[in-house]
Order: structure tokens, then sequence, then C-alpha cells
């Protein structure tokens, strides 16, 4: 595997860019970071002539891509598929999401994804479940029917991955006492949504290791006067996550800004939630026999119901920028860091620093995207 030096750049590093650094890459991880490095040799040089190196970005929820959607085919190929649509636009590691299905069709996605990192199919971390563990109140585009009551079979089943880490999305007031413990002992991320959960039942929630909120503001019940609801839990907890869909219609402006304020770029998570338009030359794909249409970085159903996006999280990070004011320091790190952090895979991923992957998004001075690394390797 070749051995690479970026100089003649900035790097993003934490909530700052540096200038006057050296890189070093070396069999697809970080070898060396710093000012003055010595090059060896036999290093290739690459001069990144003024531009931005950045880690690469970490997407949590990713529904489809590249004309596939993950719920209509859980095998290998539609994986595939999927990462390699999301990688062009800067994306080196996701998570499959299949949305609410059958207990059968969530053995065979749990199944798909073991083979794909088996495979070595690049970018794959594991997998999200979300649903079908959910409140039908707040169904959003799920399909309520699927809905299932948490039981210790289903424990079993949402934690039998193999490799790689599970993400499962729920509601924590349909779950029996002690089953999001028992997930997280079994080594699961759990986060709340599509819940229409009172303020006391997240915070008992959290006691049980909750650790986030999946598309917040999105799905669950909201923030008032005498009740709180899971968005008021979510902006007042000292230690959560909260996925955020920076679409510029899922999510007001003045609230994109409150949930980066509130919780800082380490606790904001963007998040796709894409859909198969994403990637490919199509408007539309079929949900559960409905059609899905694209309208410009947003998803929707014939009677004007969210559902998912066509964003990628390169258009996440202009969108933050462009609504919030925030910089591109600290907006990086909600692309990248606070992902890999949520799931536990900060020393690997999202960060700069020796030994971690080597996956980067080389940007221009207006946050363009000029190129992508994977594994060391250039896309």
């Amino acid at each position: 595997m070749t051995s690479i030096a970026f100089l003649n750049g900035s790097f993003a590093l934490g909530e700052q860019i540096v200038s006057g650094q050296t890189l070093l890459v070396s069999r697809g991880t970080i070898e060396a970071i710093g000012p003055d490095l010595a090059i060896p040799a036999h290093y290739d040089r690459y001069d990144l002539s003024g531009d931005i190196l950045s880690p690469g970005f970490v997407d949590i929820q990713v529904n489809g891509g590249g004309g596939a959607l993950f719920n209509d085919a859980p095998t290998v190929e539609t994986i595939a598929t999927i990462a390699k649509a999301h990688a062009k636009f800067g994306t080196t590691s996701l998570l499959p999401t299949l949305i609410s299905d059958d207990l059968d069709k969530v053995a065979q996605a749990i199944a798909a994804v073991d083979a794909a990192i088996e495979a070595g199919v690049p970018g794959i971390l594991g997998i999200h479940l979300e649903g079908p563990f959910l409140n039908a109140s707040r169904k959003g585009v799920h399909d309520a029917s699927k809905f299932k009551v948490l039981d210790q079979n289903a424990i079993e089943l949402l934690t039998s991955l193999k490799r790689g880490k599970t993400l499962i999305t729920l509601a924590p007031e349909t779950a029996p006492p002690g089953a999001i413990a028992e997930l997280v002992r079994r080594g699961a991320v759990v986060f709340a949504g599509h819940t229409e959960a009172s303020y006391e039942q997240i915070i008992a929630a959290e006691a049980e290791g909750l650790r986030g909120f999946t598309h917040i503001f999105n799905a669950m019940s909201q923030l008032s006067s005498r009740a709180p609801g899971v968005v008021g839990a979510a902006l007042s907890s000292p230690n959560s996550f909260s996925g955020l869909i920076a679409d510029g219609v899922h999510v007001h402006a003045a609230n994109l800004a409150l949930v980066a304020r509130l919780l800082g770029p380490q606790r904001t998570i963007l998040v796709s939630d894409a859909m198969p338009t994403l990637g490919s030359d199509q408007d539309w794909f079929e949900l559960k026999g409905e059609k899905i249409f694209a309208r410009g970085l947003t998803c929707y159903t014939p009677d004007g119901v969210l559902a998912g996006s066509n964003l990628s999280m390169h258009d996440a990070l202009g969108v933050m920028m462009q609504q919030t004011g925030i910089q591109l320091a600290e907006v990086l790190q909600m692309a990248s860091h606070a992902p890999a952090l949520a799931m536990g895979l900060e020393v690997q991923l999202g960060q700069l620093v020796v030994g971690a992957q080597a996956d980067f998004v080389q940007l221009d001075a207006h946050a363009n995207l000029v190129k992508v690394w994977q594994n060391g390797r250039q896309l």
C-alpha cells in the first residue's frame, strides 16, 4: 500500500484548522502529523495546494443511495452500492439503516452486514436498526403494521451482529424496564426515536444507557412549558448525542443553531437519512409500494409527509454553515468526530491523529469537495 505525505495545506484538527503541518500515511493509517516532519524518501508527496484535509465523513443513518434501498434487498451487493454512492460525496464510513420491517428482514439485514464486513466492503461500520420497536403515534413514514414488542427473543436478534457496531433506534416508552440496559450490556448503542416519551421516561432510559436521539425534533414529543418531552430531554442532557438532518427542511435554521450551541460540535451529529435517489439519476423510488419523490435535498410522500432525504453529508455541511453561521472546523466535527464518538469508534475514525484510519476529504477554501481518500487510497 502506498505511503503518502500530505503537505502544503491545512488540517482540520478538532475545533481548529491548522496550517504548517505535514501528515504521513502508511498502510492505510496515519503514521505521523506535525510541523517540520522528515519525509522518508520512498513516500509519495501529495501537494494540497492550500486546501484543507479533514477526516472523512461518518454517517450513522443511511437508508439508501445509488438507486438502492437497504430494505428492498438486504444483501452485500446492496450495501456495496449504497457505500460507493455515498463515498463520492465524502462519506467514508457509514451504517446501512433498516427502516421498520418484519423480524425475518431484520435477520437478513444483520447477516448481510456481517457478510459485507467480512468481505471487506469499504466503509461499513455495522448496522442501524431504526425500528420496528417504535411508537405508532410518531411513526413518520414507517409502516406501523411492522411495529413489534421488544421481548427477549427480539433483544437476542438485535444484538446478533458478529462484526461491527449495532445502533438501535427505539421508543423508550414501549420498551420493558431493563430492556435498554440489556441491549447496552450486549454491546448495542441505543438511541431514542419515533417516540412519544415524556421527559421523565427519557431520564429513566438514560439511566439504563440510552446514548442519544435519532433525528432530533423529527418524530418525537416536543418541548413545551410544562412537558419538556424528548426534545427537552435531548437538549438538556449533559452527555447524550443528537442526530440532525440538516437539509433545510426537516429542522428550522434556528433549531439547527440551537442544537449545535447547546450540545456543541462533539455531541451534534450530522446525518443524511439518505434514500436511494442520492447518487443516482432517479428522482423517485418506492417504499412499501408507495412512490416517494425527491425535491431538492428532501424526500416526500405524495401527500407531503417527509420521507428521508436526498442529502449527502457534504450537502449537510454546507446547509449548517449557510443557515447557522457556524464555522467550518466545528461543522466538520459534527460530520466526523461526533458520530465516531457516539459509536465508540473515535480512536479509529473522525480525527486526524496517529493510528487513525486514513479516511480523508480534501476541501477548498469555499468548502467545495475536491477529493476523497478511503483507507489511504484516493477514490
